[in-house]
């Protein structure tokens, strides 16, 4: 399965990127009071992104023999990744005001930002760099 490693590497970022764009978009429609990122087509979409993105992730993780609590920056971003989940939840529907899901969109956003920083430098704390 090793000599897929770049395929699946590149279908990782791409679903990755998707994912975000996606949630950005359904984001902004929500932001301004639109339900079009509601609708069922778009929200399958999201999953099949996602369980695309989720698939990439555990094949690179097992052809890397990448152990999560192991490895502290896969741990980090899988912590992440749960956070992102929950902002995301939270700002597309779940929370209880519009200024509510705002702030919690702008998190999960910031969330995204991270989870990307960890996976660029592989390294645990996305913030290490302001000591420096």
């Amino acid at each position: 399965m090793i000599e897929y490693f770049n395929e699946i590497r590149v279908v990782h970022i791409v679903a990755a990127m998707a994912s975000g764009g996606l949630f950005l978009l359904r984001g902004i429609g929500m932001w301004l009071g639109s339900s079009l990122g509601m609708l069922a087509p778009v929200r399958w979409l999201s999953v099949a992104i996602d369980t695309t993105l989720l698939g990439a992730a555990v094949a690179l993780a097992f052809m890397l023999h990448r152990v999560p609590l192991e490895d502290q920056w896969i741990t980090t971003k899988i912590v992440l990744v749960v956070v992102y989940i929950v902002l995301g939840s939270l700002a597309l529907k779940r929370a209880p005001s519009v200024r509510a899901r705002r702030i919690c969109l702008i998190a999960a956003l910031l969330t995204f930002a991270a989870i990307y920083w960890v996976a660029r430098m592989r390294g645990a704390v996305p913030w290490a760099f302001l000591g420096q």
